[in-house]
C-alpha cells in the first residue's frame, strides 16, 4: 500500500466524515445535505459580453480541472459536497449510502444495538453478539468462527468509498464505567480527493473494555485503507483491511443466582467458569475491482457521461483474504467446564487458519441507459481457491494439517426501472463443478411506488432460493475440547419478503418467511447437527413514528414464529421504543434531544455461548426450564448537536434494581452490564 501512503504525504490531510447508517434492518435512513460547486467554464465557450484582453503568451494557461464524469453518479449526487458508496465485487455497480451526521439515533452507538429490535450479547462491547431478528443473523460461508463478531468487522462490501470536494475528517469517541471497568469506542475517518474522479480514505476504529466480571476484557481493532478512481470509462476501487479481535473468555458465571438473588457491589468477585481462556482472531484482506466501459456508439461533445448511452463494460475483481484464530486455556483454571481434553490434559492451544483467493471476470451490457426498463445485463465467471489448516492428533506439536478446495461458478443478473414507479431485478449464481458443485442461488426483487405530495409510498417484495454446501468447519474440526467429522447434506432455503414503506407518515410494515430443509445448527451438546426436516421461521415487523411538535414517539415491533425451536430459537416478540423531546436551544446552532430508549423481548429458550468454538448454540437441556428474556432494558439519554459536533450523555440500564427482578441475561449465564454512565462525542471537520 505504499502508493496510498505516498498520496497521503503528497496531498496532506483535511477534514470531515461521518458514520454510515449501514444498518441491515429496514428501519429508516438519514439524508445528507447537498451543496453546489462549479468546476469552471465549459471548454470552448466564450463570453462575448465580457471585456476581451490579449492573451499573455509569456504565461502558461491554467489547466481546467476536469469534472466528475462517472456513469455511477447522477446530477444530484455530483452536486453534493461529499457522498459515499460501498462496492459490489461481482458486478459493475455500487450501493450509495448516506453519511450520518444527524442527531436521530446517535444514542445507539453500540454496533450490535443498530439492528431492528437489538441483539443478544455476552455483556462486553467488542465481544460476541447475534441479532434477535433471524433474518439479520450472519451466516458465514467462510471462517464460521468470525460470525459472532461480525458487527465489528470491516469487509470489502462494507468499506466506504468517498467523493469529496473538500477534504474531511470525522472523529468520534465514547466511554463509560469506572476506571477498573472502563469501556471505550474510538473511530476516525479521513477522506480526500486527488482529483474530481480520484480519492482515498482511511477508516480506523477500536472497541474495548476492561470487563465488569472476571476475565471479561476485550479489544477490537479495525483498519480500512481504500482508493478509488471513477472516471468517464474506467473505474478502479481497491483497498486493504485489517481486523483483530482479542477476547478474554470467562465462560459465563457459575451460578445465575449470584445475579438474580444477590446484590454484589463488586461483580468481579462473582465466580466464573474460565479464569484465563483467550481467543485471538486476525484477518487481512486485499481486494481490487476494475472495469472499462466501451460506448456502443460514438459519443458527441455534448455527452457528459456514458450513463445514458448504450455501452458495454468488461471488468475484473480480486480478493485475497486470510483468517486465523488461536484459542488458549488451562485445566487448572477451567475446572470441569469442558468434558473432554483430547490433545493435552493440562492446557489448550487450538489454532485454525483459512485462506481465500478469489478472482472474477464479468461483462455488463447497458442496452439503452442505466435507468431504462432493461437498465443493465450482467454475466460473470469466478473461481475461488480455499486453503484450510488445523492441528491433527498425530502432529499437534509439529505442523498443520491442510485441505484445499476449489470452486468455479457462473453468475448473472438483470436490472431495470420502469419510469419512476417500478424497479425490478433478477439474479442467479450456479456452481457447475468443483467442491461446491450444484450449489445454486436464484432470486428476484420488485418495488412499486406511488407518490403522495411528492413523497413515495413503496410496496416491495423479493424471493430467493439458495442451495448450498455446508461450511468446511461444520464438516470437520479437531481441537482439544471438540472433535467432529460430518457428511452433511446440502442446505436448501427458500425465503420470501414483502414490505410496505410510507415515510410521509413514518410507517413501515413487513413480513418475511424462511423455509430451510436440512438446516445445520449447534444444539445443546455444542456440536453441529443437521435437522431432518424443514425449519419454518415467520417474521412480522412494524415501525411507526409519531410526532407531536417536538415530542417523538418511535416504535419498532417484531413478531417471530419458529416451528423447530431446538434448531432456531427466537422470542415471540421483541420491541424497541424511543421516546424523546427535541428542541432548539439556539436556532441553527444548538439542538437537543432528551429521552428514554427501551428494549424488551418475551421469554424464550435462548442461546448459550461456547468460547472454545466461538459459537452460539441453542440452549435446551433436559430438566432445565430456565429461559431468557422478559426483562426490560431502559436507557436515559441526552444528545445535542452544536454546529458540526454531536454530544452524548447516557445512563445505561437505568432500571437496574428498580424493576425486572434482576433477570438481566440475554445469553445463558452471561449477565448484561450493571448501570453505567456513558459520554460520547462525534465531530466532523471540513477543509
Amino acid at each position: 500500500m505504499a502508493w496510498l501512503f505516498g498520496a497521503m504525504i503528497c496531498f496532506g490531510t483535511g477534514s470531515s466524515s461521518a458514520q454510515t447508517t449501514g444498518i441491515r434492518s429496514p428501519f429508516g435512513t438519514i439524508q445528507d445535505p447537498q451543496t453546489q460547486m462549479q468546476y469552471g467554464p465549459q471548454a470552448g465557450v466564450v463570453d462575448h459580453n465580457a471585456e476581451q484582453t490579449k492573451a499573455d503568451t509569456t504565461k502558461k494557461e491554467a489547466k481546467i480541472r476536469k469534472p466528475l464524469e462517472s456513469y455511477f453518479f447522477g446530477d444530484s449526487l455530483r452536486a453534493r459536497l461529499n457522498f459515499a458508496w460501498t462496492p459490489n465485487l461481482e458486478v459493475n455497480e455500487v450501493k450509495f449510502i448516506d453519511i450520518d451526521t444527524a442527531l436521530n439515533g446517535f444514542q445507539n452507538d453500540y454496533p450490535f444495538l443498530q439492528h431492528g429490535v437489538g441483539s443478544i450479547y455476552t455483556g462486553n462491547v467488542g465481544g460476541p453478539s447475534m441479532p434477535l431478528d433471524y433474518y439479520d443473523r450472519p451466516d458465514y460461508r467462510n471462517f464460521a468462527f468470525a460470525q459472532v463478531v461480525d458487527d465489528y468487522l470491516f469487509r470489502p462490501d462494507r468499506v466506504r468509498f468517498f467523493n469529496v470536494k473538500k477534504a474531511f475528517t470525522h472523529f468520534s469517541y465514547s466511554m463509560s464505567g469506572q476506571v477498573k471497568r472502563f469501556e471505550e469506542g474510538f473511530r476516525i475517518t479521513h477522506a480526500q480527493n486527488i482529483s474530481p474522479s480520484s480519492g482515498f480514505n482511511i477508516d480506523y476504529r477500536t472497541w474495548g473494555m476492561r470487563g465488569i466480571y472476571t476475565n471479561h476484557k476485550t479489544r477490537d481493532k479495525n483498519l480500512s485503507m481504500a482508493f478509488s478512481h471513477t472516471g468517464k470509462k474506467y473505474t478502479l476501487q481497491a483497498g486493504y483491511i485489517y481486523n483483530m479481535v482479542r477476547l478474554n473468555e470467562n465462560g459465563g458465571i457459575t451460578e445465575d443466582r449470584s445475579i438474580r438473588d444477590t446484590v454484589f457491589e463488586m461483580p468481579e468477585v462473582i465466580p466464573v467458569h474460565l479464569q484465563n481462556a483467550r481467543n485471538l482472531l486476525k484477518n487481512n484482506t486485499w481486494y481490487l475491482f476494475q472495469s472499462y466501459g466501451i460506448p456502443l456508439r460514438k459519443l458527441s461533445e455534448e455527452d457528459f457521461s456514458i450513463a445514458d448511452r448504450s455501452s458495454f463494460f468488461i471488468g475484473h475483481s480480486m480478493e485475497y483474504s486470510r483468517f486465523s484464530r488461536n484459542y488458549t486455556d488451562s485445566k487448572a483454571s477451567s475446572g470441569d467446564y469442558f468434558a473432554s481434553w483430547y490433545i493435552d490434559p493440562t492446557q489448550s492451544r487450538d489454532s485454525t487458519y483459512e485462506r481465500l483467493f478469489s478472482n472474477k471476470v464479468f461483462v455488463q451490457i447497458q442496452p439503452w441507459d442505466r435507468e431504462g426498463a432493461v437498465g443493465v445485463i450482467n454475466a460473470g465467471i469466478g473461481h475461488d481457491m480455499h486453503l484450510y489448516s488445523q492441528f491433527t492428533p498425530d502432529d499437534y506439536l509439529m505442523r498443520f494439517s491442510t485441505a484445499k478446495r476449489n470452486d468455479t461458478y457462473i453468475y448473472g443478473s438483470l436490472r431495470g426501472k420502469i419510469s419512476r414507479y417500478v424497479d425490478w431485478d433478477a439474479h442467479m449464481k450456479y456452481h457447475p463443478f468443483g467442491d461446491f458443485s450444484q450449489d445454486m442461488t436464484l432470486g428476484g426483487d420488485i418495488a412499486m411506488r406511488l407518490f403522495i405530495r411528492q413523497q413515495p409510498v413503496t410496496l416491495s417484495g423479493s424471493i430467493t432460493y439458495d442451495r448450498r454446501t455446508p461450511n468446511y468447519w461444520m464438516q470437520r474440526y479437531f481441537s482439544n475440547h471438540f472433535v467432529w467429522s460430518n457428511s452433511f447434506l446440502k442446505e436448501t432455503e427458500t425465503r420470501f419478503m414483502v414490505k410496505l414503506s410510507a415515510p410521509i407518515i413514518g410507517l413501515e410494515l413487513g413480513a418475511t418467511n424462511s423455509m430451510t430443509q436440512d438446516k445445520i445448527y449447534f444444539g445443546s451438546d455444542m456440536v453441529p447437527a443437521q435437522y431432518n426436516g424443514t425449519v419454518n421461521v415467520l417474521g412480522l415487523y412494524g415501525q411507526k413514528d409519531f410526532r407531536l411538535g417536538g415530542l417523538h414517539l418511535n416504535h419498532r415491533v417484531l413478531l417471530q414464529f419458529s416451528n423447530a425451536k431446538e434448531v432456531v430459537s427466537v422470542p415471540l416478540a421483541g420491541v424497541y421504543l424511543s421516546y424523546f423531546y427535541e428542541f432548539n436551544v439556539v436556532k441553527n446552532v444548538l439542538r437537543v434531544q432528551i429521552g428514554i430508549d427501551g428494549r424488551y423481548n418475551t421469554k424464550y429458550d435462548g442461546y448459550g455461548y461456547n468460547p472454545a468454538i466461538m459459537q452460539f448454540y441453542t440452549y435446551r437441556l433436559e430438566g432445565d426450564d430456565r429461559q431468557i428474556g422478559g426483562y426490560p432494558m431502559l436507557d436515559f439519554f441526552v444528545t445535542a448537536k452544536w454546529k458540526r459536533m454531536r454530544i452524548l450523555a447516557k445512563l445505561q440500564h437505568l432500571n437496574e434494581d428498580l424493576f425486572g427482578e434482576r433477570n438481566y441475561f440475554s445469553v445463558q449465564h452471561y449477565p448484561l452490564n450493571k448501570r453505567m454512565f456513558r459520554l460520547g462525542i462525534s465531530w466532523t471537520f471540513y477543509d
